[in-house]
């Protein structure tokens, strides 16, 4: 997707040098960077997906269980 945006004149200078010095295209530059933006300030999707994944209930087969009983008999209360 094509866009516009309006940046100063120094960090586009900045991400030109950048861009050059990776042989890479500006617009790879950009997404990279908008890319790692959006993962570091998106703690939403994490806090969501680990929520999900502890919300479901641990397996309790015969197996688990022994396994379970097994590594704590070994840990120093």
């Amino acid at each position: 997707m094509k866009t516009a945006i309006s940046i100063p004149d120094d960090l586009f200078q900045d991400a030109e040098q950048l861009a050059h010095k990776m042989k890479k295209s500006r617009s790879e530059v950009y997404s990279r960077a908008i890319r790692e933006y959006v993962a570091r300030y998106s703690q939403d999707g994490v806090t969501d997906a680990l929520d999900a994944v502890y919300e479901k209930p641990a397996a309790s087969d015969d197996f688990t269980q022994a396994a379970a009983r097994n590594a704590l008999g070994q840990v120093d209360w």
